[in-house]
């Protein structure tokens, strides 16, 4: 298989557990480049590249695969992407000339190649995007265009990791192999299993005091939700103990923490979650190596996909 938009390599992870084998990378993002080499150790049938776009104009660079995985950027679809880019004023979508056309060299690589499948994921708001308008695009290419059968699945994170994660996949065929999401339902643990905070939080001696927020940002973050309560907003932060199932972890986590806090009871002010136990909410081992500074690892984790999750997708 092939990695597009690579990221740290959660697809990878979820496809080699399944006895898959990536024969080419591509991530642009140089610390995640980092973090990526650092945790595979690939040999000369491996070809890592940066930017996709010299592949995509000529798709013939890239080395033949049975299978095309691509986490497409997902901001230009995302709900908070898109309020945040309306409010600048910034174009959005498939009109976002950085980052929301890069659908369009997967099209062209999956037309040159004509892999046997292919997966691709995104946030669950492209389904939803642009009046729906850009899903429809998606679907005329994928079907039309390039004739493959096609399903697709908006799947939560829940029952595998301790975090409400939803993301859309969606699976191509070449030849119509009768795969349907419809029996997706047979891979989901029972809910008596589904897992908790507390089993992958750090203890307390291992989590430095510079996790804990400062008095002025806890003060600034109680003001904001106070705030925006009193206008009838939801906004504000998401106080979270061992017993919680948590918000969706985001690549801004860096900045305040504020959509995951945790509770260190009354008398002392919360922290955020280590860069370990993110890493843990995303359902990577103990063992995949942080050689990142904690500002890159919140984005990369916080970009990244559930892995457990992916394992089954796969």
């Amino acid at each position: 298989f092939i990695d597009l938009f690579a990221g740290i390599g959660g697809l990878r992870l979820g496809f080699e557990a399944i006895g898959g084998r990536c024969v080419f990378t591509s991530e642009w993002d140089r610390w995640s480049n980092k973090t990526y080499n650092a945790n595979f150790l690939d040999g000369d049938d491996h070809v890592m590249a940066g930017d996709i776009r010299p592949f995509g104009d000529n798709p013939a660079l890239i080395p033949e695969h049975d299978v095309l995985l691509a986490g497409f950027p997902c901001q230009p679809f995302s709900l908070a992407g898109v309020s945040k880019k309306n409010s600048l004023g910034r174009a959005h979508g498939f009109d976002d000339a950085k980052q929301g056309n890069l659908f369009f060299y997967i099209r062209d690589i999956l037309r040159h190649h004509r892999p046997a499948a292919f997966m691709l994921e995104n946030v669950k708001h492209l389904e939803r995007h642009d009046g729906r308008r850009t899903f429809s695009v998606i679907r005329q290419v994928l079907e039309e265009e390039l004739g493959y059968t096609i399903d697709f699945r908006v799947i939560s994170s829940e029952p595998w990791v301790t975090q409400k994660r939803e993301r859309i996949f969606i699976v191509g065929f070449r030849e119509d192999v009768g795969f349907s999401f419809d029996d997706f339902d047979r891979m989901i643990p029972d809910q008596k299993t589904w897992p908790k905070l507390g089993s992958i939080l750090q203890s307390h001696n291992e989590v430095d005091s510079k996790y804990t927020l400062t008095p002025k940002l806890w003060q600034y973050l109680q003001d904001y939700r106070a705030k925006h309560e009193k206008a009838g907003n939801g906004f504000g932060y998401g106080l979270v103990d061992a017993g919680s199932v948590t918000r969706t972890l985001s690549a801004r986590y860096y900045k305040d923490g504020s959509e995951i806090m945790l509770s260190q009871g009354a008398r002392k002010r919360p922290r955020r979650l280590t860069p370990r136990e993110c890493a843990r909410l995303m359902g990577f081992p103990d063992e995949f190596a942080i050689p990142v500074s904690d500002t890159r690892a919140y984005k990369q984790f916080g970009n990244s996909v559930v892995v457990p999750m992916m394992e089954e997708v796969a």
